[in-house]
């Protein structure tokens, strides 16, 4: 078992960088409650930081960067940069969240909601933090918040741990988020906007020369301009061997979305766990640069084929279990991405 763990260790975060092993480096957590936040270092580097501001209405992760300083998140709306688009402002960094818990929204709440709409929305607010330990070769991060209403009234309670690693070529992520229904059922309706989610910086999306229109669960449409292209190079990847704007509504162990930034190629990877309700996930992903696994919509996501409307009754609990890779340098393969999920279906088993 000793031999096992060891190469399970090494094998992750070696896995981008064509057989060559690079020493983990050390993580750090410096927390600065007076601006609601707490920044995640590695190798002395600003990886990326936990945000629960209450301008927000979910905690979330913002930025990402990889080991060389890239920034692979957009900055809209809390640092617009120049040239990236300007539409759902709720797409912030990263999150976790979904579009139908007990007929609320959570997914798409955002100060552009008007005051008078804000009752069919639901918020996640930060609680507390549990354990915030760093180590030389990874740091564990634990927190609590509460799913309410706009009331505040508490539907679900959440507590997450984040785990997290770097070296040379890598940052990853693993998200371990349980969820327990409270005075009443909880039902998760099947919805296309959940759960995983992150926004890419605008040189990872997808080229695209014509506008578009999205409608979100409630009706609402979004339309997301055309740009210039210049500079744009993302694709995705699946397990399942899809790419591009294939990708949405369909299922997989894992994808990724990969380009250049900077004249450097990334790449952000999302992995799924068997042990979540709805494996494999569906992917919740367009080309504009919304990035999301997505394991509870099934009916929204498979046109009517499947369904689910997962629910929790009153007391009981879910876990939801994730793991992100972000990478530069080297674009991982397929089959390299397939050895990712298996370590990491087992790793997370062993624990």
């Amino acid at each position: 078992m000793a031999r096992y763990a060891t190469r399970l260790s090494f094998s992750i975060l070696s896995l981008f960088s064509f057989s060559v092993i690079f020493a983990q480096k050390e993580v750090k957590f410096v927390q600065k409650p007076n601006e609601q936040k707490i920044d995640v270092m590695i190798g002395g580097k600003l990886f990326t930081s936990y945000l629960y501001t209450n301008t927000i209405d979910k905690p979330v992760l913002y930025p990402l960067q990889t080991a060389s300083g890239v920034t692979v998140t957009r900055g809209f709306p809390l640092n617009p940069r120049p040239n990236e688009r300007t539409d759902h402002p709720h797409h912030i960094g990263m999150w976790f969240n979904y579009g139908d818990v007990n007929g609320l929204d959570f997914w798409n709440n955002s100060y552009a909601i008007k005051p008078e709409e804000k009752p069919k929305y639901g918020s996640i607010r930060h609680k507390k933090v549990l354990k915030a330990e760093g180590g030389k070769n990874k740091g564990s991060l634990v927190v609590q918040a509460d799913w309410v209403d706009h009331t505040g009234k508490v539907l679900l309670k959440e507590t997450s741990t984040f785990i997290f690693s770097g070296d040379e070529r890598s940052r990853s992520i693993e998200r371990t988020s349980t969820l327990t229904a409270q005075k009443e059922k909880v039902t998760f309706k099947d919805n296309k906007e959940g759960m995983l989610g992150i926004r890419v910086s605008r040189e990872l999306e997808i080229p695209s020369d014509k506008p578009e229109i999205f409608t979100d669960a409630n009706g609402i449409p979004t339309k997301v301009a055309a740009l210039n292209n210049e500079g744009v190079t993302g694709t995705f990847l699946t397990s399942e061997g899809k790419t591009g704007n294939d990708v949405w509504g369909t299922r997989g162990k894992w994808c990724m979305m990969y380009g250049k930034k900077n004249g450097e190629p990334v790449s952000i990877t999302i992995i799924d766990h068997p042990a979540n309700p709805g494996y494999p996930t569906y992917w919740h992903a367009r080309g504009y640069g919304l990035f999301a696994a997505n394991t509870l919509g099934q009916e929204a996501l498979s046109g009517g084929k499947e369904k689910l409307n997962f629910s929790l009754g009153a007391g009981k609990s879910v876990t939801f279990k994730y793991k992100v890779i972000i990478s530069n340098g080297v674009t991982p393969t397929k089959e390299e991405l397939d050895k990712a999920s298996v370590t990491f279906s087992r790793l997370i088993q062993m624990k």
